[in-house]
């Protein structure tokens, strides 16, 4: 057997013997003295109860009979002087009844007499086992609690009753609470923001077989409007073993920053793309007089070299564009300006816009739209963008006399809307990154495609923003498919 003293990170037990037989003390002295514990002994109870009040011990060897005090008066002293202390209780009487009564107050295991040295060293072990693991949970509770205290995130948790268990001081001062201890009261006394009360409710509701975490971005308003703070909320279910919902975990992180931030350049870019495109619409105005011979006579030269001008200044306006739409997107302008939309209409008049530009190059573009589709609530404008741009990404990077299909079905709740093209196709590598912003795939065949690098991060900006989904797959020299689904339910 390995003793316990040799986990160096434990302090050395401290260990006392009450018996009023030499011989006991002795022995009990000589074999756990052994064992590298520090051990101190006691002929009585008397003596015994006033070295357990001057110093703890961490295991305490105790007889029943003792000539002043019994076993059982110590072992109740002990209990109340120090809870977290093991006690063994040595008896010559070991009947089932003493066993029984010791147990029932406090003990946590005897060893009758006579004993091996080896029956002492294992009961000792054992006791020691069950008072180190105790510290652990101690420690770790201690730990946990000075680590949540410290987050600059607030968490607060509740039991299935509502009432709060824990609450760190970040928490407290984000709902703007600098009161009373919250310990142990209901959350209606502290918490006045509906959506947090809302979460905590659906999170104890909810049923065994689910698990999900409750999401809100809320904002709570202070003295001032300019106090308004703005968290995202999260709360989830503390499920026990038998996956009862015990409680529930609240956390707060403050995006106000963020928030504010994001606005201050969506704000930024919208003012800067407005200034520009008034003079480059002037600009391109004047350049087309000039090349028209309104300001004189234009040779072919000079007609070429306006004309790549002009596409320049066009290319820059086209960017302002989208500057504006990201900005406008991004605002959430577009969440308030929602309609029924028809897919099948929409992709027909699509079809009917974009069929010229198509045939510049030879293009078949099939239309495969399945019967009695549903409409659903979106943003027509945003919608018709949407597509507009994935059609003509197709058209752009397709060489001469190839095919595009664009297909709808309604498929799990959602309209689920391909655009297949038969192209160049994008590599492994870019299909990662070409819905982000100024990203543009350039290899031999796309070198010359103008663009902004911002359409495909505006297509998911509007389907992210009506709750739908966009993905991409693509073979080199095969083509590409771009998936769209949007929910029908939405309303």
């Amino acid at each position: 057997m390995i003793p316990l003293s040799s986990e160096a990170h434990y302090s050395t037990p401290q260990i006392l013997v009450i018996d009023d037989e030499p011989r006991i003390r002795d022995a009990c002295r000589i074999v756990l003295t052994g064992e590298d514990y520090d051990v101190e002994v006691a002929a009585d109870g008397e003596l015994g109860l006033s070295m357990i009040k001057d110093r703890h011990f961490d295991i305490i060897l105790v007889d029943l009979m003792l000539p002043s005090i019994s076993g059982f008066d110590v072992l109740s002293e002990v209990r109340a002087l120090h809870p977290d202390t093991v006690v063994i209780v040595i008896t010559g009487y070991a009947t089932l009844e003493h066993s029984i009564e010791a147990m029932k107050k406090g003990a946590f295991d005897f060893i009758p007499k006579p004993f091996t040295p080896d029956q002492l060293r294992t009961v000792v072990t054992k006791s020691l086992r069950y008072t180190r693991a105790l510290q652990d949970i101690t420690d770790s509770k201690s730990r946990l609690g000075v680590m949540v205290n410290r987050l600059t995130d607030g968490v607060m948790t509740t039991d299935a009753k509502k009432q709060i268990v824990q609450a760190n001081p970040s928490f407290l001062h984000m709902i703007g609470y600098h009161g009373e201890e919250v310990i142990g009261r209901h959350i209606d006394e502290i918490i006045r923001n509906d959506e947090i009360l809302q979460s905590i409710d659906q999170a104890l509701n909810m049923p065994p077989d689910t698990f999900a975490e409750i999401t809100h971005e809320i904002s709570i308003t202070g003295i001032t409007e300019s106090d308004e703070k703005f968290y995202s909320a999260s709360c989830a279910p503390f499920r026990g073993r038998t996956n009862d919902n015990l409680g529930t975990i609240t956390v707060l992180h403050d995006v106000t920053s963020e928030k504010k931030n994001a606005k201050m350049k969506s704000d930024f870019v919208s003012m800067v793309s407005h200034e520009i495109r008034s003079p480059m619409n002037s600009l391109l105005m004047q350049l087309k007089n000039i090349s028209d011979g309104l300001a004189g006579d234009v040779t072919d030269k000079q007609k070429e070299i306006l004309g790549r001008a002009s596409d320049k200044i066009l290319a820059l306006n086209n960017l302002v564009t989208d500057l504006l739409d990201l900005s406008r997107i991004e605002s959430g302008l577009i969440a308030h300006e929602k309609e029924q939309v028809d897919m099948s209409e929409l992709l027909s008049e699509q079809l009917e816009f974009h069929s010229p530009y198509a045939g510049e190059k030879n293009i078949q573009i099939d239309l495969d739209i399945a019967d009695d589709l549903p409409s659903f609530f979106a943003n027509r404008g945003n919608m018709e963008e949407v597509f507009s741009n994935l059609i003509t990404n197709a058209i752009k990077y397709s060489p001469g006399d190839d095919h595009i299909t664009i297909s709808t079905i309604l498929e799990n709740g959602y309209l689920k809307t391909e655009v297949s093209d038969s192209g160049f196709g994008i590599n492994e590598e870019d299909l990662n990154k070409i819905f982000t912003r100024f990203y543009r795939v350039k290899d031999q065949n796309t070198r010359k495609i103008q663009g902004t690098g911002l359409g495909l991060s505006i297509v998911k900006s509007i389907v992210d923003s009506h709750h739908g989904k966009i993905s991409v797959k693509s073979v080199i020299d095969k083509g590409t498919t771009f998936t769209v689904l949007l929910p029908v339910s939405q309303s």
